[in-house]
């Protein structure tokens, strides 16, 4: 059995909550959440990884995430990182494509994410792959919206997704 990958955790204080950054050994981001959400993170992590097959500890500023978590929330609003996805969540990576493809300040709604995959009908399917994004803010889930222009389906809560749409200028 192979090694467990090594995972690191940072915590940083934000506006609207304190974010969880995940990275590998090698500064990659793995995942993204906000603490009053931590399980669902493990649980995504366990998906995409494997029960067991990761470790985490804690880290100061893994790879540099933290500190470009910070200048986003500082006003730098296109968060620069590299991450990386297991292979099943390549299902999905199509999706976390076209979500990296919509500019900040802006938003789409889901009908418009499932025709920019190339499967126009597949709106719910769109929507399922945005909402297992493990990375949010840098695949940013949350400038997706309803086709009536509502807010609706973010993991880390409306309140969150209105303050970075705002934040980004998007509302």
């Amino acid at each position: 059995m192979p090694e467990p990958l090594d995972f690191q955790l940072d915590r940083l204080a934000t506006p609207v909550g304190e974010l969880l950054i995940v990275a590998d050994a090698d500064g990659r981001l793995r995942a993204i959440d906000w603490t009053d959400h931590e399980t669902r993170m493990h649980r995504l992590l366990d998906r995409y990884y494997g029960i067991g097959r990761y470790t985490i500890s804690a880290a100061r500023d893994p790879g540099g995430l933290t500190t470009a978590m910070s200048a986003y929330f500082a006003g730098h609003t296109q968060p620069s990182t590299s991450f990386r996805s297991r292979r099943s969540a390549r299902r999905f990576s199509n999706v976390w494509q076209a979500l990296r493809g919509i500019r900040c300040g802006t938003t789409i709604n889901y009908a418009e994410l499932a025709r920019r995959i190339g499967s126009p009908r597949a709106v719910r399917a769109a929507g399922l792959a945005n909402g297992q994004n493990p990375i949010s803010i840098v695949v940013p889930c949350h400038r997706v919206i309803g086709s009536n222009g509502t807010l609706t389906g973010y993991g880390g809560g409306l309140p969150r997704k209105k303050w970075l749409l705002d934040h980004e200028g998007a509302l």
